[in-house]
């Protein structure tokens, strides 16, 4: 009977030593999350979970009046000393480091488990505790929340892909990875050079040795210029030249709105600019007013999946 009462003591002990690490091993946002992800463990483990301060004195009350109870029982059943020496060894390693050192591995697990056993000590301890969590709310609030930097998030990313228990591929980490880094990349980053733009001059003749130069390099976006590249005057769309008679100039047929940005601006402020202008190809010009090239909406998504976009025209190399 003695031996059975210290177990069950034991026992509690390192129930309540053990839940206390699992718990608040996980973290409340990421519980949360995944709760409202549909995840049925996340979801039973969070409704505990999320009165930190309430957990926190059910669990540490429960665990110093196990560990008190069974201190007291074994001084009436031997001698002082000796209970002293054998309750600290029974806490030590079966009421702290085995369940601690297994429960915090299997936090999901076991906190799914037991929050049902964890709900009736909550309730049976609530006149005590809650006044003390209520205390401790009010002293030192809430947890706060997490919040992770892009670089983190990235870490994260890249150590998700490399797990082979992770759904993450390598193409969906280099767009992630994209994705969270375009927006601290500027313009002369990804912007083509203007010694690699075709440009047309406005007083060019639409004859058939133009159209099929134009056919060659395959853009659907030219940049237009007048007297010298550093003044566009306007941007030729292939498609508009379907219905157009041989010999008319460039000029007669281009688009007159031309939108510029800056070599330093952001490329998250260039994709919304694309979106709201609903043009695809900015010239790029610096302080000086000086054309340094072209940015195109391709060239920004290129940044955010991380590899360059390769149509057939791109396979050619023109001269």
């Amino acid at each position: 009977m003695y031996i059975f009462i210290i177990i069950i003591l034991v026992g509690f002990s390192g129930i309540f030593s053990g839940l206390t690490l699992a718990y608040f091993s996980l973290n409340k946002d990421e519980l949360k999350r995944k709760s409202e992800l549909g995840d049925k463990k996340a979801q039973a483990i969070y409704k505990v979970r999320q009165k930190s301060n309430l957990l926190l004195c059910t669990l540490l009350i429960g665990n110093v009046l196990v560990n008190t109870t069974l201190s007291v029982y074994l001084g009436t059943i031997t001698t002082s000393i000796f209970a002293v020496v054998v309750a600290t060894i029974l806490i030590v390693i079966f009421g702290e480091i085995l369940p601690q050192a297994t429960f915090s591995r299997y936090a999901i697990f076991v906190g799914y488990k037991f929050a049902w056993l964890v709900k009736f000590f909550i309730f049976i301890f609530y006149p005590v505790c809650w006044p003390l969590s209520w205390l401790l709310d009010w002293l030192l609030g809430d947890e706060r929340l997490t919040i992770y930097s892009k670089k983190e998030i990235i870490k994260m990313v890249e150590d998700h892909e490399d797990s082979s228990r992770s759904l993450i591929d390598e193409d969906e980490e280099k767009i992630i990875k994209g994705a969270l880094s375009y927006s601290d990349k500027k313009v002369k980053v990804a912007m083509t050079n203007a010694s690699k733009v075709f440009f047309i001059s406005a007083d060019a003749a639409l004859d058939r040795a133009m159209i099929q130069k134009i056919q060659t390099y395959g853009h659907s976006r030219i940049p237009v210029y007048k007297k010298n590249k550093n003044n566009i005057v306007g941007i030729l769309y292939v498609k508009d030249l379907i219905h157009v008679s041989e010999n008319k100039l460039i000029v007669d047929v281009m688009r007159r709105h031309v939108h510029y940005v800056t070599e330093n601006k952001k490329l998250d402020e260039v994709l919304n600019a694309f979106r709201h202008t609903r043009h695809h190809l900015f010239v790029v010009k610096n302080t000086k007013e000086d054309v340094l090239g072209i940015i195109t909406i391709e060239d920004v998504i290129e940044e955010i999946i991380g590899e360059e976009i390769i149509d057939e025209y791109d396979r050619k190399e023109v001269v």
